[in-house]
């Protein structure tokens, strides 16, 4: 999967998770935040989520650590 992290009006990091057929760009084009603040691929290894890579169109590039737990963040708050 690809992902965008982006920052939203309240300075808060919003993690956007999409299939790989979908360009970075067009997804971007698609949100309403001003700010990417990173973006890359996502996978599943060992049990554990791993970021990495960036976006070309964007010039935007992974933060393996930083990312991988706002994810994680962002899921566990959409559990309910």
């Amino acid at each position: 999967m690809k992902y965008l992290i982006c920052e939203d009006f309240g300075g808060h990091q919003v993690a956007f998770l999409f299939p790989n057929r979908v360009d970075h760009a067009d997804m971007r084009e698609q949100l309403p935040y001003a700010k990417v603040t990173a973006a890359g691929y996502v996978e599943l290894e060992n049990d554990s989520f791993r970021c990495f890579g960036g976006s070309k169109e964007l010039d935007i590039h992974a933060r393996p650590e930083q990312d991988v737990a706002i994810i994680l963040e962002h899921l566990a708050s959409n559990k309910a």
